[in-house]
Formats: C-alpha cells, sequence, structure tokens
C-alpha cells in the first residue's frame, strides 16, 4: 500500500511544479480562508463562547489520523482518576442525526448508535468509562450541556484545534510519526492550517513517533515554549467480531491475515499487524468514515482465512453480515510516556 504523496517530503521538478499550480492556487485561497478565521477571533471581531468550566482541546495541523481521539480519551480517564468532573464532546463527524447535542454516553451507558453519534464518539466513550461523552456541531453547546446534565468542571474537545466558536483554556496539538508531510496546505498538501498557528499550543504531543528531523526542527521554531510529549498506541487485544473471549494480539505472529479498514491512514494498520508477525497478504480498504453495506463485505469469505479490522470500523459492522467468517477486531490502547508530568502540568494549567 503506497502512502499518500502528500505525506511525503521530496523534491519536485519543475514540470511537476508547474503541473501542480492550480492546486498551489487552491492552497493559497485555503491557507487565507483558514487564517482569517483565525484572526477574526484572536482580534476580537468575533467573541468565542466563554464556558463555565476549563476547556481543553485536542487538535491537529493535518488532516487524517494523528491520535487524537485515544489521547483525549486518556486524558479524560486519567483527570477523571484524579477526581475532576469531565465531560468530552466531539463534532461527530459523519453521523446522520439532526438534533442539535446529543448525549452519546452518561457515563455509564450509551444513548446513541454510530449513524446518531458518528465513528470517534462511540470511541471515545468505549475508552473513557465514567465519562459523559456529547456531540454538536457547535461544542459549545455540548459544554453548556455538560455542565448542566453532569456537573462538568472541565470539557475535553476532540479535534477542537480550528473550532474557534468555543473560548479554550489549554490547546494541545498532536502530530504522528509522518511528520508534516510536504509542508503544504490543504489540496496541495496534508495542512489544515499555516503551521505559524502554533504559536497558540500550549503543548505538542508526537503519537508513534519520532518526528523527521526536519519537522521536528521547525516544531522548536514554531513553538519553543510549548510543553512536549510523546506517546504510543500499543496493540493490547484481539476479539471477534461478534464478541467473545480477547486473544493477545501476539497470536497473530506467522498468521496470514486480510485487512479490512476504512480510515485515515491504513498503512498504520498494516505496519502494526506486520509488527506483531503477520503476514497480510488482502486488503480490503475504503475511505475513512466509510458506511459500510453488506455488499461491502459479503464475499470476504471468498478468500477464506482471517481478517482483522480496527474497533473504529467494527463499530459499523454487524456480526450478522459475516456469519461464519474469522474476522477479529484489533483493540488499541494509548501509551503516554511519563504520564504523570503531563497530567501535573494540565491540573496546573487549568487552576
Amino acid at each position: 500500500m503506497r502512502r499518500p504523496s502528500w505525506l511525503e517530503r521530496r523534491s519536485e521538478g519543475p514540470l511537476r511544479r508547474v503541473a501542480l499550480l492550480p492546486l498551489a492556487a487552491a492552497a493559497w485561497l485555503y491557507a487565507a480562508v483558514a487564517w482569517l478565521h483565525r484572526l477574526v477571533y484572536r482580534v476580537g471581531l468575533r467573541h468565542p463562547t466563554r464556558l463555565g468550566c476549563r476547556v481543553v482541546s485536542i487538535g491537529n495541523l493535518l488532516v487524517g489520523g494523528s491520535g487524537k481521539t485515544p489521547t483525549a480519551a486518556w486524558l479524560a480517564a486519567e483527570l477523571r482518576r484524579r477526581g475532576h468532573k469531565v465531560a468530552l464532546a466531539s463534532r461527530g463527524h459523519g453521523r446522520r442525526d439532526r438534533e442539535p447535542v446529543r448525549v452519546v454516553s452518561d457515563g455509564r451507558f450509551l444513548h446513541a448508535t454510530s449513524e446518531q453519534a458518528g465513528d470517534e464518539p462511540l470511541l471515545l466513550a468505549a475508552h473513557a468509562p465514567g465519562v459523559p461523552v456529547l456531540v454538536a456541531r457547535n461544542r459549545a453547546w455540548a459544554g453548556l450541556r455538560a455542565i448542566s446534565a453532569f456537573g462538568a468542571e472541565v470539557l475535553l474537545l476532540d479535534d477542537g484545534f480550528q473550532h474557534h466558536r468555543l473560548a479554550r483554556d489549554v490547546e494541545i496539538v498532536l502530530f504522528d510519526g509522518a511528520g508534516l508531510g510536504n509542508g503544504c496546505i490543504l489540496p496541495r498538501g496534508p495542512l489544515r492550517e499555516p503551521l505559524g498557528a502554533l504559536r497558540y499550543a500550549d503543548a505538542i504531543g508526537v503519537v508513534d513517533g519520532p518526528l523527521p528531523a526536519e519537522d521536528e526542527a521547525r516544531l522548536k521554531r514554531l513553538a519553543p515554549g510549548a510543553l512536549r510529549f510523546a506517546a504510543r498506541r500499543r496493540p493490547a487485544w484481539l476479539r471477534p467480531l461478534g464478541g467473545g473471549a480477547a486473544a493477545s494480539p501476539s497470536s497473530l505472529a506467522g498468521v496470514e491475515v486480510g485487512m479490512l479498514a476504512g480510515i485515515a491512514r491504513p498503512e498504520g494498520l498494516r505496519r502494526t499487524l506486520e509488527a506483531l508477525g503477520a503476514r497480510v497478504i488482502r486488503e480490503r480498504v475504503f475511505p475513512d468514515h466509510h458506511r459500510y453495506r453488506p455488499a461491502d463485505v459479503t464475499d470476504l469469505d471468498r478468500h477464506g482465512g482471517v481478517w482483522v479490522t480496527t474497533e473504529k470500523d467494527a463499530l459499523k459492522l454487524p456480526a450478522t453480515w459475516m456469519a461464519g467468517m474469522r474476522v477479529l477486531v484489533l483493540g488499541i490502547e494509548l501509551e503516554v510516556e511519563a504520564p504523570e508530568r503531563l497530567l501535573d502540568w494540565l491540573e496546573a494549567r487549568l487552576r
């Protein structure tokens, strides 16, 4: 599987640069709009909503997965363990629900399906037990509901760095080991906004790093005062799609598997499976947030063998569609280096 070209930093000849001029022009326009959107809130032309609780944003500068959801869930669970009343808020990308605010989980029970909530909110609920999870296009509305219904003292935003309508007390920006790619703005590259926005980051985390040396130097130059931390996504368990006893991911060693995924960076799942010793001999890959249909998977048994999918995909794959097939779900947990240092810093900022 080939990585998207914009995630690769490589030299470009004159002909390629000329061929990409239309994308470069579109990227300039996209960057200008993103810069203006941030500016109108920074200079007070528009005023963000200030909630009666502390707000922590976990976001990124690049499209695709960089560990935002597992990091938000980990922080929520750890802050709860330290005695804080915490809630999680997500936009609920891809949800099919007209409710302005929906409570996905009250901390004990789920109250929404993936169609009503989107993919990430259900993952947040699974990895942060005891923490209420809410979705709303305007995260300020989710925050108000979290305060009134659950007495939230801290609201964590999953993917909130570009959500300027809500005032934040702490900005955490994440990158993964892929780095900054070609360093260009959408659609010429993977950046959501100019790198100068990093000056507003209070902390920068690298998930599954390290970063390429050139990108590391750029981050240090652009955000010299930001706290730095590192984390990695660790395979934690394997479980049959229809439910059952969990097994160790190491049981995949030497096994020929198929890979079933609809995530932002499926090459990451391939690397994980290969690191566990599995041999990936088949792939069924869909775009991120893909809404599965029976036709997408009913012929998997044509090849037989074992198929492995992600927790995010499993939320949208009824086991009845694949009766008789062996489909395993790979669970991932986040491991943060020096976790108490990060949590102590965050608590100090929240005070």
